[in-house]
């Protein structure tokens, strides 16, 4: 696809802000399946250095409330504002993911880029902490990293070259991701699916100084993406 939204952003500040393949196009391709009105209150949950949450805000006109629990909100807060972003528009907070400090049916929508797979693989996840904050009606959208086919049983040489066996349990295919849903209550599939979007993410990625991202590079040298993609999922609370 083409990413018209992401192209506005400066490579730079790209490479020096995000913290794996390009969660600016994965954002934009979650929400061309899937858009969100302008206006919404959105939960940006695992919002790292907050790229996807200046995105959300300043491309969508979403109030965003930018959720992370490693990066510091004053370091995300000055961020925005050199952005142009004010409080009325995004609010960075530290969170952890079960214990989101937040109404029920707070939230018109909730966006995870890249970071639902750290706690979402427990089934009682998505019922106990996350459904209960959005509106009824309101939707999820989530990018994760993803296998085109679950491996683990016999693990590929050259995914390892970059990862333990450990590192990738939290990466699962399209099918994995739909049994894990379907054990929650009050949630409709809207779809999970394979995104366009990972050669493209990977290669932004790949080019950065980011310690993890050279790590990376042998295995994705080697062709350990043949074997992934990231996976979108688009769910609404009944």
């Amino acid at each position: 696809m083409k990413y018209m939204l992401s192209q506005k952003y400066d490579d730079k500040f790209i490479k020096e802000n995000i913290m794996g393949p390009n969660p600016v196009k994965l954002t934009e391709e979650l929400l061309s399946l899937h858009p969100i009105p302008p206006g919404s209150t959105v939960l940006d949950l695992g919002c790292g250095r907050g790229v996807t949450s200046i995105f959300l805000a300043k491309e969508y006109g979403l109030q965003v409330i930018a959720a992370d629990l490693w990066i510091s909100p004053t370091d995300n807060w000055k961020r925005f504002t050199e952005m142009s972003l004010t409080a009325r528009q995004i609010l960075p907070i530290k969170a952890e993911a079960h214990e989101l400090p937040f109404a029920e049916g707070f939230f018109d929508a909730v966006v995870s880029i890249d970071a639902y797979h750290y706690f979402g693989l427990d089934k009682t996840y998505l019922a106990q902490h996350l459904l209960p904050l959005v509106k009824s009606g309101g939707h999820i959208l989530i990018a994760v990293p993803g296998f085109k086919k679950d491996i683990h049983g016999d693990m590929p040489p050259e995914l390892l070259l970059s990862w333990t066996a450990e590192d990738l349990d939290t990466i699962h295919d399209a099918a994995y991701w739909t049994d894990i849903i379907k054990a929650a209550d009050g949630v409709e599939i809207i779809s999970i699916r394979e995104m366009e979007s990972n050669e493209e993410c990977w290669n932004d990625w790949l080019a950065c100084d980011n310690e993890y991202a050279v790590s990376d590079r042998a295995s994705m040298n080697a062709g350990a993406g043949k074997y992934m993609n990231f996976i979108a999922i688009v769910l609404k609370r009944k």
